[in-house]
């Protein structure tokens, strides 16, 4: 039955040509902003995801910063050790010197003073923003909140419960003095210019304090080479979770051309085919001549 109130046949090409334009509208959409889940409304579970594991890249941006930061800051320490170490080995010098009575003790205490203040000057320079880990003076606490050192945020976990940090923790060392079991402190009370007790005296506390600076460098060089590698690793996880997310929301371009060079196909048919169901009531007007 042909009716020239009711256009099945326009109807069925309309409804077909506005699916494939808004296929087609999605398709453009994709290919101008690079991605086939720009918003909530494409996709709402992947879209919640992704961003989710946007957050997740940013936090790690801030960590990756904050173990360059703590990098710096603990290689400052090491090198400061080191160069502590080697002062207290020229001093260890002068005092072993200092045994034989018939040298000039004095003289050798000046050497060594001198070495006091290189010390002193080298600690002093080894901070960096404000953090000094080798001075005695560090006001800071590692992740236990009572030891004196410094806590540098590594990564961040998540699990079920949520997002915790993790710490990598150094502990601050006062690279100036050190107490002996008598209870003198080594390095400010160093003399060997009084008798040959004070000299045998300094010999035994210039080990102490050269123990305590390669301890020193040793620790802050371990903890140094934890940090690079973290830092390394947060790189790539980081690098990770951006490929993890291009995964998930970008468009694929050589998809989305060839989709589009079918879809206008489409469309052009599309308007063909409601133009001839459009004119088929026309046909109806013969049966009346």
């Amino acid at each position: 039955m042909s009716s020239i109130l009711t256009n099945n046949g326009a109807m069925v090409a309309l409804q077909t040509l506005k699916s494939i334009n808004n296929d087609l509208g999605k398709t453009q959409n994709a290919i101008s902003t690079g991605k086939d889940i720009a918003n909530a409304k494409d996709n709402s579970a992947i879209w919640a995801i992704s961003k989710v594991m946007e957050s997740d890249v940013q936090g790690f941006k801030a960590v990756s910063q904050s173990l360059s930061l703590g990098e710096s800051t603990v290689a400052v320490a090491r090198g400061a050790a080191e160069a502590v170490t080697d002062a207290l080995k020229l001093m260890k010098e002068e005092i072993v010197a200092a045994q034989d009575g018939t040298v000039d003790r004095t003289m050798l205490q000046e050497r060594i003073d001198a070495l006091k203040d290189q010390i002193d000057a080298t600690v002093g320079a080894a901070q960096v923003n404000g953090v000094n880990l080798v001075d005695g003076n560090t006001t800071g606490l590692m992740s236990d909140g009572t030891t004196a050192g410094l806590s540098v945020i590594s990564s961040l976990n998540r699990d079920a419960s949520g997002v915790t940090a993790a710490y990598i923790d150094i502990a601050a060392v006062d690279l100036t003095t050190a107490t002996l079991t008598d209870g003198t402190t080594a390095l400010e009370d160093l003399d060997v210019s009084t008798d040959d007790a004070s000299a045998l005296a300094a010999l035994d506390a210039i080990d102490v304090m050269i123990n305590l600076a390669t301890t020193a460098a040793a620790s802050f060089g371990s903890a140094q080479s934890r940090i690079e590698i973290q830092n390394d690793f947060v790189s790539k996880l980081s690098d990770s979770l951006k490929s993890g997310i291009g995964s998930l929301v970008d468009a694929d371009m050589e998809a989305a051309s060839a989709r589009l060079q079918a879809l206008q196909t489409q469309q052009q048919l599309g308007v063909q085919s409601l133009s001839i169901a459009n004119q088929a009531p026309q046909t109806i007007l013969s049966l009346f001549r």
